[in-house]
């Protein structure tokens, strides 16, 4: 029941925040700032291949601060379900985006912070809450990017976690666009505990499309036999999340 209360709070948060967007998607003048946001729905809330929500559907909002310069700052949330505490995540994070004079190349770096409200480590063997800050940095040319994202306290555990990412992006005939990666999670071995693997891999392939003001996603995830056995079969599984959402 409280997962329930909890969700349907930010459900009607969400759904505020939905109902007033058009008055926080701004540019100012010069086109130095602009705010936007954006609301989803999706079937399952996939991170790095495994399900934060215990394969239930997911809401989330966001709302971001943009600068000419590529500085930009932002807020997302969406509920979860991973521990018998974790109800709500909330990312705030900030960080420079641009590209490389007229190379074609882009970067982007950024620090990130998750935060569980009303939670305590004791769901995943730390101690303290279960909040935790990632420093990420990506590189992105034509159809291709990389990435990688470190963490000195990965889930709080006061061990490091290093997520390596690849992807390509491409567009298909009659407005679809095509998306497809992997992702390789290297954790110290402390994270888990002996005996347990101390890495994990993960792949997604997509399609998506703009229409009639909305994006509408269906991406196919799946894990290698490490990733399922810490996370578990469940959680970690193969499956198919539909998403549709809405940018001011």
């Amino acid at each position: 029941m409280m997962q329930l209360k909890k969700t349907s709070m930010l459900c009607l948060v969400v759904g505020s925040f939905f109902a007033t967007s058009s008055a926080i998607a701004w540019e100012s003048e010069d086109g130095v700032h602009s705010t936007s946001a954006s609301v989803a729905g999706s079937s399952d809330y996939v991170w790095r291949g495994y399900s934060q929500t215990d394969e239930d559907a997911a809401i989330s909002g966001s709302l971001d601060y943009g600068h000419s310069s590529g500085l930009y700052a932002g807020v997302w949330a969406s509920n979860v379900g991973f521990a018998d505490d974790a109800d709500i995540e909330i990312d705030a994070y900030a960080g420079f985006a641009n590209d490389f004079g007229d190379s074609g190349i882009g970067y982007d770096l950024g620090v990130l912070r998750y935060m569980y409200p009303g939670t305590s480590s004791s769901s995943r063997g730390g101690s303290g809450d279960l909040d935790w800050n990632e420093v990420y940095a990506s590189l992105s040319y034509s159809l291709f990017n990389v990435g990688v994202a470190y963490s000195s306290d990965v889930y709080n555990t006061s061990e490091t976690g290093v997520y390596y990412s690849a992807g390509i992006d491409y567009d298909l005939p009659y407005e679809v666009a095509l998306s497809a990666g992997v992702g390789y999670y290297d954790y110290d071995s402390k994270v888990f505990g002996k005996g347990n693997p101390d890495s994990a891999t993960d792949y997604h392939i997509g399609v998506s499309k703009e229409l009639i003001g909305f994006g509408f996603d269906l991406t196919y995830y799946d894990t290698d036999s490490d990733a399922e056995d810490l996370y578990s079969d469940d959680w970690a599984g193969d499956r198919i999340v539909f998403t549709i959402s809405k940018s001011m």
